[in-house]
């Protein structure tokens, strides 16, 4: 028996053959996770098929079997196979995504210093790479070049240690990390004895100094019908481990361990518990019923042709229902769910229903949690235990068993695009996850994509409409103020005269109030009014933010570069520095100036590092212990608050002339799903947009709530210019510290396209560029880009070498 292997390897898309052993022919099957032997090294791998015969002359043996069980379902590894062919990634990273974070490994170099070696004259000058290398390994021991990384930041230690191997001074060998994460086990305790007996050898369990613990930790045991923790029996009873030994001894309890799984849902699953019949006495809307009939008619008769649908509802139509009742007739038919949403943190409402609905068969999948809690909702996902994953883009590849319902909330949120390597859209896995388990598949949204809509337009997908709210009182009106009408007003604050009286109104009636700026920090940019000067990142050349809520702090939001407002200007020497532009933390502090008693919240990036801040600022907001919450793109991500009916939008031209055509799309999303979030109670509500721009048609559709004209202007726009859903694009991005190498192998790389699509006749095939990025350094690193836009630019790059260039196959973002 032979196995064809994707071996755990940066930039290695091949797949190689190997041989089974004797003695692990009855365990391995495909997605089984093993170690092989890869040129020097011992790398992981995932079986992705066994075969009759190899296509190579004596392959080496597969060394071990890691999990009995595979760790990739069949589909998963259909999905797997798809995604790295039709994103160009490595289909190791891509099933890297698969895998819970610390069971899969890398191979790795260890180094250590070698001993009894002669001194050198760099031993003692830690100020170099080479000094710096050895003091560190002299002082922690061995390292593994992972550990080494992060104590040498943007630093290349490694031609260094290359050398110092070549002379003995160090030793390097090849290794591979054991999995960092593994089952729980805890010490228990439990009756070993029907209780009679062991009430009747209570007064012979020890002396005078033993027995009333003995005596305390047995009656306690009696009382307990499981296995118990021993921490328990010692805070319950006093005892101590001899004293549980001693009745072990004499027969009358059981020691041993137990395994637990580290629970990810229970404080949420606790505070849900309120909603639970509520939530099951919910009367659908007609609009409602029907979207869901057809959900749950395909659900339960399996009709091929029509299983991907997109639920186009308006905020506030009751999409979540649906979801929830949907959900509850998959577990009916034997399947599970997968409940995907943007941002967990950001939707705890949503997740908290769905624990109440479905308590105890919930699993929750995000970058918050530890690495045991995923690992252990990963191994009862593949068990079966669970009927439902919700969570953020990577819960989709949680291995369950029986998929039937693939949803995918907010299915236009920029969320779900991974911007790191390995790039992929999580909307675009999910259909075909759904395909391939034969599952349905539900994407909703009250402003899906320009593709999206395109799709259910020509039959791709179903669409359902539900075109009303749930509550009478519809969507909220919205007032579009001129700021520059204000200006000439006198008006020189950031509020307008409406949003001021407004405010003060929604305030006096004991309602809240949300104010929106995409923004963060007090002032976008510092600059000299003598000289000119801005002062900018010296890693990324963008223009440093100034943040005031500690100290007075110049922050870069690209690479966190921080350093201290300047006094005097660093060119000129003056001392007219300004501040100038707008962000969350100034609109924070004007409200405050403006009404003082007023209860202010923040919610941005800067107010949600701490883990649970999100949780906690929504709940104390939910619970009127604020009156106005001031915050960022957070406040568009499908929040329910039904006392606020006032929304305000300081300024809803961010973001609209950056040169990027996907930019009008984003902004009236945004604006629109903000301008939800008021009136969703029978109190009503209203929206004030302020712009410098009233006339754009993404402020004009957003302020009427017009999500068919905009579809319909936009899809002209891009017809014109062949942007998707007219052509397919593919960005391809090179970084690198030399801005000249980075532009000169940006030159040849482009070359070499253009000689290709000039051979291969592509006529259809345009390539925009090479050009610097928008954002031409970040990090320390300069960027440039070739745009490839035609009907199928993945054919044209699939077997092209493009080492060391990052390829996004339809990025959401040419910035």
């Amino acid at each position: 028996m032979f196995a064809r292997v994707a071996v755990n390897v940066s930039a290695i898309s091949d797949l190689f053959d190997y041989a089974v052993p004797v003695e692990l022919a009855a365990q391995v099957q495909a997605g089984c996770l093993i170690t092989v032997p890869f040129g020097n090294q011992t790398v992981q791998g995932v079986i992705i098929e066994l075969l009759d015969s190899p296509q190579v002359a004596n392959p080496k043996p597969i060394l071990d079997l890691l999990d009995p069980s595979p760790v990739l379902t069949p589909p998963q590894l259909g999905l797997a196979m798809r995604m790295a062919d039709s994103t160009l990634n490595p289909l190791a990273s891509i099933i890297s995504l698969m895998l819970p974070t610390g069971l899969s490994q890398q191979a790795d170099i260890l180094y250590q210093t070698v001993d009894n070696r002669p001194q050198t004259e760099e031993d003692g000058l830690p100020s170099s790479i080479h000094g710096r290398l050895l003091n560190l390994l002299k002082e922690r021991g061995p390292l593994r070049g992972r550990q080494i990384d992060s104590h040498f930041a943007k630093i290349d230690w490694r031609k260094t240690a290359g050398m110092l191997v070549k002379k003995g001074i160090l030793s390097a060998r090849h290794v591979l990390p054991a999995p960092r994460v593994r089952p729980k086990f805890l010490r228990v305790a439990q009756l070993s004895v029907p209780p009679e007996e062991a009430e009747a050898a209570m007064d012979s369990l020890g002396t005078k100094q033993t027995l009333a613990r003995r005596q305390a930790a047995l009656r306690f045991l009696i009382q307990q019908p499981d296995a118990i923790n021993l921490s328990w029996v010692y805070a319950e009873t006093g005892c101590k481990l001899a004293d549980l030994q001693e009745l072990e001894e004499r027969g009358l309890i059981r020691l041993f361990e137990n395994e637990v799984f580290r629970d990810s849902v229970g404080k949420i699953e606790s505070r849900g518990v309120e909603n639970r019949e509520i939530g099951n006495g919910i009367k659908l809307t007609p609009e409602q019923e029907s979207a869901l009939a057809q959900i749950n008619n395909s659900i339960t008769n399996h009709l091929i042709s029509n299983l991907q649908y997109l639920l186009y509802g308006i905020t506030g139509s009751g999409k979540t229902e649906i979801y929830l009742r949907a959900a509850e007739e998959t577990i009916k038919q034997g399947k599970q769910a997968i409940i995907l949403v943007p941002e967990i943190a950001l939707t705890p409402q949503a997740v908290r229903r769905f624990l109440s609905r479905f308590p105890g068969q919930v699993g929750l999948v995000h970058s918050r949690l530890s690495e045991g809690e995923r690992y252990d909702t990963w191994r009862r996902a593949r068990s079966g235990k669970l009927k439902v994953i919700i969570g953020a883009r990577s819960a989709l590849f949680s291995p369950l068993p029986n998929v039937g319902l693939v949803v995918v909330d907010e299915c236009h949120d920029s969320s779900f695009y991974q911007s790191e390597p390995p790039y992929y859209h999580a909307v675009a896995a999910a259909q075909e996850y759904a395909r391939l388990c034969g599952a349905v598949c539900v994407m909703g949204s009250a402003t899906p994509t320009v593709e999206q809509r395109f799709q259910a337009e020509h039959g791709q997908l179903t669409k359902l409409e539900l075109p009303r709210r749930i509550v009478e009182t519809g969507l909220p009106p919205v007032q579009v103020v001129d700021m520059r009408e204000e200006l000439k007003n006198g008006n020189r604050g950031i509020f307008s005269r409406a949003l001021s009286e407004s405010l003060a109104e929604t305030i006096s009636r004991g309602e809240q109030a949300i104010l929106f700026l995409n923004r963060r920090g007090t002032a976008t940019y510092i600059f000299c009014r003598d000289c000119g000067l801005v002062l900018k990142c010296p890693n990324c050349e963008t223009p440093l933010t100034l943040h005031t809520e500690e100290k007075e702090k110049l922050l870069c939001h690209h690479c966190g570069y921080t350093r201290k407002l300047p006094q005097t200007c660093p060119a000129c020497g003056g001392k007219n520095i300004r501040a100038y532009g707008l962000g969350s933390e100034k609109v924070e502090a004007d409200v405050q100036a403006m009404f003082p008693n007023v209860r202010t919240l923040r919610w941005d990036w800067d107010t949600t590092r701490q883990k649970d801040a999100h949780e906690i600022i929504l709940t104390h907001f939910a619970n009127h212990q604020a009156d106005v919450l001031v915050g960022t793109q957070m406040l568009a991500k499908g929040l329910d608050l039904p006392l606020v009916t006032l929304v305000g939008i300081v300024l809803a031209d961010v973001g609209l002339n950056l040169p990027d055509p996907f930019a009008s799309e984003r902004v009236f999303q945004t604006l629109t799903q903000v301008a939800g979030r008021a009136g969703r109670s029978t109190l009503g509500g209203k929206v004030i947009l302020q712009t410098f721009m009233p006339e754009h048609y993404a402020i004009q559709f957003a302020a009427g709530h017009d999500v068919n004209g905009f579809y319909e202007r936009e899809l002209e726009y891009r017809r014109q210019l062949g942007y998707p859903p007219f052509a397919r694009l593919v960005r391809l991005e090179y970084r690198h510290a030399d801005p000249l190498k980075a532009e000169e192998e940006s030159q040849k790389t482009a070359t070499r396209l253009r000689e290709r699509i000039a051979a291969e006749k592509r006529h259809q095939t345009e390539l925009v560029g090479p050009v610097p990025s928008f954002f031409s350094k970040a990090d320390g690193v300069y960027r440039w880009q070739i745009l490839v836009r035609s009907p199928d630019p993945v054919s044209l790059l699939r077997d092209f070498k493009l080492r060391d260039w990052r390829i996004e196959v339809d990025p959401i973002s040419l910035l």
